[in-house]
């Protein structure tokens, strides 16, 4: 008998008998991940931390997904370009640097997304592979993104540092601001000559790209490739007591962790979008999470909403669907949905079991937000506008599941067993310096 055959037959025997057997994932192997190579990775580290990648020089990649933080930050929203500090400690920044606005959703988590199936990212979908454009993905540089990227994870690792709110900055402030304006892709030559003329960088590019002769022909995609394949080795992670008893330990799951187990693949139908060897099906959903924040709209809706999927479809039909999120070491990675509208495991699993009740009962106070005097205003705006309000409740695609406060307790357990045995061991981890000499955090 085969280990996943055992392990689904031991959970069969441990569900209740109104449970409905659902399929569980084959266990994850290195197979399943991007190749990644370590003197590639190294360079990633060093840019994912340095602080020269952004347009004043004053954050970086890690500022949002930083390893004290399990790769997020800790906040609902975060505190962007002009800020100062990581995690819930950052500060909006003063004067003239402070931040304009705060990044419209929360810090999407890291862990496992060098995947061979994952083939779409951000909350809302925008980036996804695509011939759209004649160079394998469909993104918000749409044409103008460079060919070469080894692939979305790459791809991925080039768009912050576009984002005027995230890493670049505002037009009068830099150069890499101001060539954005003009046009996307204007501002990666910027970047990567700032790299490629810091000799330790450039050394290290000529020594593990074969591609590379000389540091003058350090590129963008270069640099995206580095960062893709540091967050490959990084944050790759399947060593949970789930992914051990999928790989036929039958002890590996505690009772209850067994029994929300067999909720989330019974009853519960928590599967129902939370499928595969990632727990997600990669597709788009309206949860009716409560609405805060600036929101992300189309260029020509101001207001302050959040309509999801629909901003880069133009479909009504996907209005206020987002993106299912993996679940790997989800017990890490708080607070939880597109807008980290609940800071508790709890909290979101309660969500899901009587969404619209749980919408009418949720508090500003729930939700993680440092105080910025001049945006709290528009913070919690949205809740002023009743057709708004009327439209967002309307779009649901989960029904309420009736669950009992031990079977709540049961399914955060399980999703505590997804939490991997060296999640907070990394390999590379926290670099002490980068080669910019620019402070890391």
């Amino acid at each position: 008998m085969t280990p996943t055959r055992a392990a689904h037959l031991l959970l069969l025997s441990l569900w209740p008998a109104w449970a409905a057997a659902g399929a569980l994932p084959p266990p994850l192997t290195d197979a399943d991940f991007r190749d990644a190579d370590p003197a590639k990775a190294r360079i990633g580290q060093l840019l994912f931390y340095d602080k020269i990648l952004s347009g004043n020089r004053n954050i970086s990649c890690s500022t949002c997904h930083h390893h004290d933080h399990a790769g997020g930050d800790g906040l609902s929203l975060g505190i962007g370009e002009g800020g100062s500090g990581i995690g819930p400690e950052r500060t909006p920044g003063t004067g003239d640097d402070r931040i304009m606005k705060r990044v419209p959703r929360n810090a999407s988590a890291l862990w496992n997304l060098g995947h061979r199936d994952i083939d779409v990212l951000f909350h809302d979908g925008r980036l996804e592979a695509s011939d759209l454009y004649d160079n394998g993905f469909n993104s918000p540089a749409q044409e103008w993104l460079p060919l070469g990227l080894d692939g979305i994870l790459a791809a991925q690792a080039l768009i912050p540092l576009t984002a005027q709110f995230e890493m670049a900055g505002n037009i009068r402030e830099n150069d890499v601001a101001g060539a954005i304006n003009d046009r996307i892709d204007a501002a990666w030559p910027i970047l990567a000559k700032r790299v490629r003329t810091i000799p330790q960088y450039g050394e290290m590019f000529v020594e593990a790209f074969d591609t590379i002769d000389d540091p003058a022909e350090i590129t963008i995609v270069e640099i995206g490739n580095a960062i893709a394949d540091f967050e490959i080795l990084e944050w790759t992670s399947h060593d949970s007591p789930f992914d051990a008893y999928l790989d036929g330990d039958e002890q590996a799951l505690s009772p209850k962790a067994a029994r929300g187990m067999g909720l989330f693949y019974g009853k519960a139908g928590c599967d129902g979008c939370h499928s595969g060897q990632l727990l997600s099906d990669q597709q788009f959903h309206a949860l009716a999470l409560p609405q805060f924040g600036p929101g992300r709209t189309r260029l020509f809706d101001p207001a302050a909403r959040d309509v999801g999927r629909m901003g880069e479809s133009d479909r009504l039909e996907d209005a206020y669907r987002f993106r299912t999120p993996p679940l790997r070491n989800v017990a890490l990675t708080a607070p939880y949905g597109h807008n980290g509208a609940y800071p508790t495991l709890e909290g979101i699993v309660r969500h899901h079991a009587r969404p619209r009740a749980m919408l009418e009962a949720w508090t500003p106070d729930m939700a993680h937000l440092p105080g910025v005097p001049w945006l709290e205003p528009i913070d919690f705006v949205v809740a002023e506008n009743r057709r708004e309000r009327a439209r967002h409740r309307a779009a649901l695609d989960i029904e309420p599941v009736p669950l009992t406060e031990d079977k709540i307790d049961d399914l955060v357990a399980f999703l505590e067993s997804l939490t991997g045995a060296t999640a907070r061991d990394r390999p590379f981890g926290r670099p002490v310096t980068v080669p910019s000499g620019l402070p890391v955090e």
